[in-house]
């Protein structure tokens, strides 16, 4: 796409020192007592997924998982929005940024991201994977992203619900992103394309996780939606960080990371349990929607937001794999915060089990998350990244599936959630607990062989529960055990199992016997 921009004072492949002068000197954006710039998106804090729309072209007609997710605009509303935006950004100064996203140059793509605020090039910056001076030598971009967050659409005109907007088109190669600040919507369109690009031309399975890598070169996986932990658990000074959020298996049985940098919550922020976070964020680094007193920042502080973010580059981080490539997973960790205090801490699952809740991706919210939860509501994301998946749930659940079981890999449910009873009377599993499990898989402390004796199966869900774990008392491990009350226990997990059951249900003609016999066996009585 040609972006001339003739009328526009255009400032190209800035300098992130220089896009921090220039936010402050615009008034966008304040100095930390860390060296971090911190900003505020706006009104949107978060992602709009109600109003995210791919073009419904010969491209995506008969490929696109269509429907709520996967929502269709047309070629001509489309064109009618681009036009407008492009004249919009017109005679303003703009922000030019040349990027990859893809860590393996066989499967990578070549960007251009062109942003109205200094600050939101900062987090292409940071999030991109950063051309060295001869490869922005002659730099050709496969897409564009364009993010005009003070451009507010017309919805009787460009055919949008609201002001607001993501259109991904894949004929003109083009993420278009308006009436919106947050900054996730960048690097989540393109997350987008590629979840449709890769899978289709080159038989990669796309993945929303992050990924670590052992001494021994044992990689592991870490998948898991907002909040249960995934770029804490991943963050290993003991591993070298691979990536913090979206990964691609390719083909020759190879990990890779999309990304150049980690775009982590940092409510409740504690330099204690998570040091390599929070030292991470230093100059450079870019924090949204957080209180200041006197330029330190009050990581409790959520009258923003919840979802209170940090980007930074991943070198920010000391413990890191270069390049952010590893082999085939030896673990794989599927990660829920069950508020529900039903799942247990750590399970075993099988290959059906497996299948079974990657389709289902299982978290919950809790109270003060969303406007309207007072208490805990289950929540259900295929592929543990459905707003982000283009195709149908099953078409990654089955390249999943054959790579797990051509690679081996274990697969694990880690609940990072609730014990002792549900939120409000249980307690938060402490992280200390959670991190113990996980090493002790990935160290091999655990006893290897899957028998009855070794491990309980779970009456309701059928997974299989160690007794034992270094580091984690045995009463633990048994979230019945914790409750101190069977019936109680027992009637929040059918009425859990019900809605996995509830929410299956509009996979299961997609679905094999084998991924059906993966949930919930039992029935409420």
């Amino acid at each position: 796409m040609d972006l001339s921009f003739s009328k526009s004072k255009t400032y190209q492949q800035l300098k992130p020192e220089k896009l921090v002068k220039t936010t402050l000197k615009n008034g966008e954006g304040q100095l930390t007592a860390s060296g971090s710039l911190a900003i505020k998106t706006g009104k949107f804090t978060g992602r709009s997924p109600k109003d995210r729309f791919i073009v419904k072209d010969q491209i995506t007609n008969n490929q696109v998982d269509w429907g709520d997710i996967n929502q269709p605009i047309d070629e001509n509303s489309f064109h009618k929005l681009k036009n407008d935006v492009l004249k919009y950004l017109e005679g303003k100064t703009i922000f030019k940024r040349y990027a990859f996203a893809g860590a393996l140059k066989k499967y990578r793509l070549s960007l251009e991201v062109v942003t109205e605020h200094s600050w939101s090039n900062l987090f292409a910056y940071n999030m991109f994977i950063r051309p060295n001076k001869s490869e922005l030598e002659n730099f050709e971009n496969d897409w564009t992203v364009i993010a005009a967050p003070g451009f507010l659409a017309n919805p009787s005109k460009h055919n949008t619900r609201d002001h607001n907007f993501s259109v991904i088109s894949f004929k003109e190669k083009t993420v278009l992103i308006g009436g919106t600040g947050y900054t996730g919507e960048i690097k989540k369109g393109i997350f987008s394309v590629l979840n449709f690009i890769l899978p289709i031309q080159h038989q990669v399975l796309t993945m929303h996780c992050s990924a670590n890598i052992g001494k021994d070169n044992d990689t592991a996986l870490f998948f898991g939606l907002s909040g249960t932990g995934k770029t804490t658990l991943s963050t290993d000074p003991n591993r070298k960080l691979i990536g913090d959020d979206e990964h691609g298996w390719t083909p020759e049985n190879e990990i890779f990371n999309f990304e150049g940098g980690c775009y982590a919550k940092v409510i409740n922020l504690d330099q204690k349990s998570e040091p390599e976070i929070y030292n991470a964020i230093r100059e450079g680094a870019l924090i949204e929607n957080v209180i200041l007193k006197n330029g330190v920042v009050d990581y409790n502080n959520d009258s923003i937001t919840q979802n209170t973010r940090v980007s930074y580059p991943i070198d920010h981080i000391e413990n890191i794999q270069i390049p952010s490539v590893g082999k085939n997973p030896k673990n794989i960790f599927f990660l829920t915060a069950d508020a529900f205090g039903v799942l247990p801490p750590m399970s075993k699952l099988t290959a059906s089990q497996a299948a079974y809740h990657f389709i289902s991706g299982y978290t919950s919210k809790i109270a003060g998350t969303e406007a309207g939860i007072s208490e805990p509501v289950p929540s259900f994301s295929a592929c543990f990244g459905a707003p982000f998946m283009p195709l149908h749930p099953t078409v990654y659940a089955e390249m999943l599936s054959k790579k797990i079981a051509e690679s081996n890999a274990n697969v694990w449910l880690i609940n990072t959630g609730w014990t002792g009873g549900a939120y409000g009377v249980g307690k938060r599993i402490k992280l200390s607990y959670t991190r113990a499990m996980v090493n002790a898989i990935l160290n091999e402390n655990l006893e290897p062989d899957y028998t009855y004796e070794q491990y309980h199966i779970h009456s309701v869900f059928g997974v299989a529960q160690p007794r034992h774990c270094p580091g984690v008392p045995d009463k633990i491990l048994s979230p019945r055990a914790t409750w101190n009350n069977d019936k109680a226990y027992y009637d929040a997990a059918f009425k859990l199992s019900n809605t996995f059951r509830q929410n299956f249900k509009k996979f299961e003609k997609f679905a094999n016997e084998d991924i059906r016999r993966g949930g919930p066996q039992r029935f409420a009585y």
